[in-house]
């Protein structure tokens, strides 16, 4: 089976300290919102009847936070049905989680990077597919960030190739984790992106770093997007088609007019890569 893109192009992250501003943007200053529905499942009062409103002017998409696929405890099938059920609630097409794993005896409130070993694959594999029965849909897991790895039998992109394959499930193409992981671990993220089967890319995210003194980039989601992420986005674009995008604003949230520019440069690098003429054939000789 193929990723089948869902037919939104550019979006924000639908956070509760940005509420007021969003209700109040215009209809067409973003074509989706992207919740955690963790965050949002069984939330009533103001909040609720905030994201219902939201959810009937704007199209949803889901990034999960808390299924630890990559993780050894049972799948938390309570928290798959609510998913499930807020999923169909609000006619959500796309859903994502991480591609890691996040809860030992207990919840620990990060995202943990899974060992790259043929083990793991099998391991994590079988709990997508778990996850995708249980939720009723395809599910596309985002490459993550990661400072230390517990062990790389296999290199990174071997590893989520194996996954994808074996799991036959989605990639959310995270490209400011690319980015941050190439630089700290040496890689070539235009390599990476090279090997990547584009059918099985259903999202991408964007968002900014922050630059340690010591060298080091650290994925914070509470910064402008950089340069050097803009122009690998650009290159996604051009290898694999337009697909829907989000802008990731965790914290330090600016004027909702700042974020508002930063999908307008979305939307125009995705004009550019559909009005870009397709690649001369080779002249046979």
């Amino acid at each position: 089976m193929t990723a089948t893109p869902a037919p939104i192009r550019a979006g924000l992250g639908l956070r509760r300290a940005l509420l007021p501003q969003l209700a109040a943007m215009d209809d067409g200053a973003v074509d989706f919102l992207e919740c955690a529905p963790d965050n949002w499942i069984g939330v009533g009062g103001r909040a609720g009847a905030a994201l219902a409103q939201l959810a009937a002017r704007f199209p949803l998409t889901c990034h999960g936070l808390s299924l630890s696929l990559g993780g050894s405890a049972p799948l938390d099938v309570d928290l798959l049905r609510r998913t499930r059920d807020f999923l169909d609630r609000h006619n959500v097409a796309l859903y994502s989680e991480h591609l890691s794993y996040c809860s030992d005896d207990g919840h620990l409130y990060d995202l943990l990077p899974i060992p790259f070993t043929d083990e793991a694959v099998g391991h994590v594999a079988a709990r997508i597919r778990q996850a995708q029965d249980a939720l009723g849909r395809r599910i596309a897991v985002e490459n993550v960030s990661y400072y230390a790895a517990p062990h790389q039998a296999l290199a990174e992109i071997d590893f989520i190739l194996a996954v994808l394959a074996e799991a036959d499930c989605d990639l959310l193409l995270d490209v400011n984790n690319l980015h941050v992981n190439a630089h700290n671990h040496g890689y070539d993220a235009r390599a990476f992106l090279a090997r990547l089967p584009a059918a099985r890319i259903a999202s991408l995210h964007i968002a900014g770093h922050y630059d340690d003194a010591s060298g080091l980039k650290i994925d914070t989601h509470g910064a402008p997007v950089r340069d050097e992420a803009w122009q690998l986005l650009a290159e996604a674009y051009a290898r694999f088609d337009v697909r829907p995008t989000l802008l990731e604003r965790d914290f330090g949230f600016p004027p909702l007019s700042e974020l508002l520019a930063e999908v307008e440069r979305i939307r125009a690098l995705q004009a550019a890569a559909e009005s870009a003429p397709e690649p001369a054939e080779a002249a046979h000789v």
